[in-house]
């Protein structure tokens, strides 16, 4: 869905732009009223492209423009004004506008000025994932079409600082998730707090988020600043948010949309700058009907969801995966880095990780690594309940989360990569096992299908 927000004290003027655009381009639209509205949706939902009037009263748009580069936020805006004063549009464009029209311009016109806007921005956010965002730095390793979504929908909602809810099964990678979000976000040079809700004795939750002045309680010896705090011009990740208790959920509800803590035993509200990212593997939309989560709490929190897709339905990153484990756990360990033969990686991907997901496949890894004296990791190494397939990928259930065209270019890598793991990534080989005409077929699939061999 692309979201156009169109910001015009006029209401009759937005409106018809607002049919315009839905009409010609397809887009979905937000009307904002006034300068304050506009920042306040800016800061709430994922808006693609932004029109703004110049001309508005109270907050007009160069004091919308200021705002919006003050708040590091990255969408394409273009203003447009009904005076023909076009040194003004100009000075728009030096405030960070992308473009400027004239309100008697057709709306033909408009509409391609805003394809052109939102394909720019699609073009900036790839190099940003090629140049910034996925690179060596990255912990999240892979280029399944699943993962691929993922690390786009990162990059789109980490410029934005209102809050992220991140939602997976156990051991997917959330809080790697959270950590991309703070990197790619506006202040990355800010504190990351996490905090595991689940972990934290109720009576202490409360304390760990919000501080506590000296007194405040039994063994309160002395004034101590809460996560909130400590992560103030930062992020801070809250894991396991299902797991909060009823009383921290309303405080937290609070300082979500005040932006202020007041520690416990104290009466003075801190101002806070905090990014709240939380995630959780519980289906909260559930926990609400039950009773367990507050409704309010949940709908502040997942106006960006981001989901991360189970290791069974990315099985095709699987050898990158096992690749970036041998390294890290070799050099955790102070050992010489070993091999992994193919017939190992195509038993490690064809086991269901439905458990524990990466975290299960980091431990299986760890174990072949101890197990194995030589400098190759063979099948043998594989554990007995992997390698004798139980636990196999059930490929009725596959990729239930994902559309049949996803599935599709899934199963596709999956068979592509393991053929090349089979031929030691001999692309003239492969290319002749897999009956292609010759390697330039199979080197044309693989640019398809994003494949490629790590180094």
């Amino acid at each position: 869905m692309t979201l156009v927000l169109i910001v015009d004290d006029v209401p009759a003027m937005a409106e018809q732009y607002a049919y315009d655009l839905k009409r010609l381009r397809g887009y979905e639209t937000l009307i904002a009223k006034s300068g304050r509205t506009a920042l306040e949706s800016l800061t709430r939902d994922s808006v693609d492209c932004v029109i703004l009037d110049l001309e508005m009263p109270g907050m007009d748009g160069f004091e919308v423009l200021r705002s919006v580069e003050g708040l590091g936020l990255r969408m394409p805006i273009i203003v447009y004004t009904g005076t023909g004063d076009y040194d003004r549009c100009a000075q728009a464009i030096r405030l960070g506008a992308y473009s400027f029209i004239d309100k008697a311009e057709p709306m033909e016109r408009v509409a391609q000025e805003v394809e052109n806007a939102i394909e720019r921005r699609r073009l900036t956010a790839e190099v940003t994932l090629l140049r910034h965002g996925f690179g060596l730095e990255s912990p999240l390793v892979g280029t399944s079409p699943a993962l691929a979504k993922l690390k786009e929908a990162i990059v789109r909602v980490a410029p934005v600082p209102s809050p992220v809810l991140v939602v997976g099964e156990s051991g997917t990678g959330k809080e790697l998730v959270a950590r991309e979000l703070h990197r790619l976000g506006p202040n990355p040079k800010g504190p990351f707090i996490a905090l595991n809700s689940a972990a934290l004795p109720h009576e202490l939750v409360e304390s760990e988020l919000f501080g506590h002045e000296r007194g405040a309680f039994t063994g309160a010896n002395a004034t101590r600043k809460g996560a909130f705090e400590a992560a103030s011009g930062g992020t801070l990740f809250l894991d396991e948010i299902g797991d909060l208790p009823a009383a921290a959920q309303a405080k937290l509800l609070r300082v979500l949309e005040e932006r202020k803590v007041t520690r416990l035993g104290g009466n003075k509200t801190i101002d806070v700058n905090t990014r709240v990212v939380a995630a959780t593997h519980r289906d909260l939309e559930k926990e609400v009907a039950e009773g367990r989560f507050r409704e309010d709490l949940f709908y502040r929190l997942n106006v960006h969801v981001l989901r991360v897709p189970p290791l069974r339905d990315r099985l095709s990153d699987v050898p990158a995966l096992v690749e970036h484990l041998v390294a890290a756990t070799c050099a955790r360990f102070g050992m010489k880095t070993k091999t992994v033969a193919s017939d190992a990686v195509e038993a490690l991907m064809a086991y269901d990780w439905r458990r524990n997901n990466i975290r299960e496949l980091r431990n299986v890894v760890e174990r072949m690594l101890i197990a194995t004296d030589g400098e190759e990791l063979t099948r043998s190494a594989v554990p007995a309940e992997i390698r004798d397939g139980r636990g196999a990928v059930r490929r009725t259930a596959h990729g239930a989360q994902l559309t049949f065209e996803e599935q599709k270019q899934e199963a596709e890598r999956q068979i592509i990569i393991q053929a090349l793991e089979r031929n030691e990534w001999h692309v003239t080989k492969t290319a002749k096992e897999l009956g292609l005409s010759d390697h330039a077929s199979l080197l044309k699939i693989m640019r398809r299908l994003g494949v490629q061999r790590d180094t």
